[in-house]
């Protein structure tokens, strides 16, 4: 059931990924990775004073981990757990009561969506929650990933598109990633059209 996009109980918000090492000078930079984070901090508030849940999601890699180039993997070494580059921005504006939901946290497994190999499923469930707001980093992989699956499971999914920055691996890889979320059934909103 939609109700438009004014956050009411039953909503979350899902910040993907806004770690050091995603943002400029980070391991893994995303081009412009920063300018999601005001964005994201106007949701949080709105969410914070209506006391409805924030999760964040988080890479939480061990050394060795099945996704960096020295186990042949595509990245460059990044987010390992408890290192500065693995920290969320200082500037995130996380409420103190935010569910962090840590992913690819073993060695032999990758995982780009926050529901992959973690509890977030339960937790929203527990918190009574069938419609999350997304945005973060990045809309080609966790963004995408964790969208996909949540769609799957069910949730409603509003999309908000300008707190989002695509790696793009390949050009056009975030312009195809947002064709495939709207083509399974997320709606796109940017975030000053969610009113407080």
């Amino acid at each position: 059931m939609e109700f438009g996009l004014t956050p009411e109980i039953g909503d979350a918000l899902l910040v993907a990924d806004v770690q050091n090492d995603f943002l400029p000078g980070g391991n893994l930079a995303v081009h412009h990775g920063d300018e999601v984070i005001p964005l994201l901090n106007r949701c949080i508030a709105l969410f914070t004073q209506k006391k409805l849940p924030v999760f964040a999601a988080r890479d939480w890699h061990p050394p060795n981990h099945c996704s960096f180039h020295a186990q042949g993997g595509p990245w460059p070494t990044h987010c390992i757990a408890g290192s500065l580059g693995a920290e969320f921005h200082h500037d995130l504006a996380l409420p103190p009561d935010a569910v962090v939901i840590s992913k690819a946290d073993t060695p032999e497994r990758d995982a780009y969506s926050a529901f992959c190999g973690t509890n977030l499923d339960e937790r929203l469930a527990a918190a009574g929650v069938r419609r999350l707001f997304v945005g973060g980093l990045t809309t080609d992989y966790c963004v995408l990933n964790t969208v996909l699956d949540a769609l799957g499971m069910g949730y409603s999914v509003v999309l908000l598109t300008d707190a989002i920055r695509a790696v793009n691996v390949k050009p056009g890889d975030g312009v195809r990633a947002l064709a495939q979320m709207q083509e399974r059934g997320a709606h796109f909103a940017v975030s000053r059209d969610i009113p407080g």
